[in-house]
C-alpha cells in the first residue's frame, strides 16, 4: 500500500513539474530594461560574461573582479539625499553598493556618479574585472553591467542569481552599506 501511494505521489509531482516546465526564455533587448525590473532576465548579456555562483565566488575570492551590488534604494529629499533603508540588506562580502545605477534611465547625475565610482574602484583600468549583481530575476544588475560596457569596461561579469543565489549556496554575507550619493 505504501509503495503504491509513493508511486502515485511521485507520478503526480513529476507530472506537475513537467507541466510547469522551464521558464520561457527572455530575449536580450537592444537597450536597457526600463521597468518591471523584478522579472525573468535573459540568459546572458552581449559583451559580458554571465557567471553562476561558483564562478562568481572564484572571481571574487581570487581578486579577479570587484563585486558591485546595484540593489535599488530610494533617496531622501533631505539635503544630501541620503539613501533610505527600511531594513538591513545582506550582500556578498567585500561588495561595493551603488544603489540605483541599474535603473533603465538613471539620469545624468546618477550616470556620472556611477562612472566616477567605477573609475575609482578600478583605478581607471577599464580592463579590471567588475562583477554586477542584485537579486535573482532582477534587471538592475543586467542594466548596470550593460552600462559598464558602454563606459568602455571590457571585463564585465554579470551574476544573475545575485545575493539570492549566493545565500542559497550557503555562502557568507555581510550587511550592506550603500555608498553615499555625492
Amino acid at each position: 500500500m505504501k509503495r503504491v501511494f509513493m508511486a502515485t505521489m511521485g507520478a503526480i509531482l513529476g507530472a506537475g513539474l513537467l507541466a510547469a516546465g522551464p521558464a520561457a526564455a527572455v530575449d536580450e533587448p537592444a537597450g536597457y530594461r526600463m521597468d518591471g525590473y523584478r522579472s525573468p532576465t535573459p540568459a546572458g548579456l552581449s559583451g559580458a560574461t554571465t557567471v553562476d555562483t561558483a564562478a562568481a565566488r572564484t572571481l571574487i575570492e581570487g581578486g579577479q573582479a570587484i563585486p558591485i551590488n546595484v540593489m535599488k534604494l530610494d533617496r531622501s529629499t533631505l539635503p544630501g539625499g541620503p539613501w533610505i533603508m527600511a531594513k538591513p540588506f545582506h550582500q556578498i562580502p567585500g561588495s561595493v553598493w551603488l544603489p540605483g545605477v541599474g535603473v533603465g534611465d538613471p539620469g545624468p547625475e546618477m550616470t556620472a556618479w556611477f562612472a566616477r565610482h567605477l573609475a575609482r574602484l578600478t583605478g581607471g583600468d577599464t580592463g579590471r574585472g567588475v562583477l554586477f549583481y542584485c537579486l535573482a530575476d532582477c534587471w538592475m544588475s543586467w542594466n548596470a553591467a550593460k552600462r559598464a560596457l558602454s563606459l568602455g569596461y571590457t571585463r564585465v561579469y554579470w551574476y544573475p542569481l545575485g545575493s539570492d543565489g549566493w545565500m542559497e549556496a550557503g555562502l557568507p554575507t555581510e550587511e550592506g552599506r550603500p555608498l553615499p550619493f555625492d
